[in-house]
């Protein structure tokens, strides 16, 4: 590469949250990371919330980022599911642990919040 990183550049955590910034994609590599290979209206339904035109921009994304492989089935009509790379199988040692922190950070917050309501009370 030609050009010179800024002084405090970290290319590895900035790789790293290419793939993994965003509302959905996490949403979507938890639900891959189960194991079963998915189908796209099966990913939908699963994620509720999820327009068509988003599911589908960050399926690819993680595909081309060899996260996420796609089939495509030679059939009428046409079937197409998703499943989780090898590679991808990596961000399973990330993805889980956020997981259980950020369950952890609301429960905690649930608790702070509760905690400022009493103290409110006893003034």
């Amino acid at each position: 590469m030609s050009k010179r990183e800024p002084a405090g550049c970290q290319p590895g955590l900035e790789a790293a949250m290419d793939i993994l910034v965003g509302k959905w994609k996490p949403i979507i590599l938890l639900h891959l990371l189960q194991g079963e290979r998915k189908r796209f209206s099966e990913l939908q339904r699963l994620i509720p919330n999820i327009t068509q035109k988003m599911l589908t921009a960050q399926l690819r994304e993680l595909e081309e980022q060899d996260i996420v492989k796609r089939v495509v089935y030679p059939v009428v009509p046409p079937r197409v599911e998703y499943s989780i790379t090898e590679y991808g199988l990596t961000l399973d040692y990330i993805l889980k642990p956020m997981h259980d922190w950020g369950r952890a950070h609301l429960k905690h917050m649930q608790e702070k919040k509760s905690q400022l309501v009493e103290e409110v009370r006893v003034e």
